[in-house]
């Protein structure tokens, strides 16, 4: 396989199953094994293709490339399941900004963000997810807080 890092694991000659293999490690550091094995356990004829999908295309051909950090791919990805209504979806995302390293201040900002863009009753709904992710993470302490980053001047 060629290595063009632009490209992340889409390389041109990448076989499909690098690709998948590649999207796999990063759903698993990301969205943590627990959760992969969980999705993959429930996975049958009807989903086998979409679980297939989204591990090669999202995963692998997205989250594998350089250009973006993982914070600000999550940032991207906290905003487009609330300007989109996603909430599971985006309990899932906020968990795993946290594994990417964002602070429950950097979320905070984030969803402040999108109140202006994707509106108030949207965000209001998406801080009520946060806090009950916060409120679960803190009874299992699975996650420890990262560090706040330095407000910039």
């Amino acid at each position: 396989m060629s290595t063009d890092s632009s490209r992340g694991a889409v390389q041109r000659d990448a076989t499909s199953q690098e690709i998948y293999d590649a999207g796999m490690v990063v759903r698993r550091e990301v969205l943590g094994d627990a959760h992969v094995d969980r999705a993959n356990a429930k996975k049958d004829e009807f989903t086998e293709d979409f679980q297939d999908m989204i591990t090669r295309i999202a995963w692998g051909g997205i989250w594998t490339r350089p250009g973006l950090t993982r914070q600000m791919r999550s940032a991207v990805t906290i905003t487009a399941m609330v300007a989109h209504g996603h909430w599971e979806e985006l309990a899932m995302h906020i968990r795993a900004a946290i594994t990417n390293g964002l602070s429950r201040v950097e979320i905070k900002e984030i969803l402040l963000q999108t109140a202006i863009y994707c509106g108030v009753p949207s965000a209001n709904t998406a801080f009520k997810t946060a806090q009950g992710v916060f409120a679960e993470l803190d009874e299992t302490s699975e996650s420890p807080e990262p560090a706040s980053p330095t407000p910039p001047n």
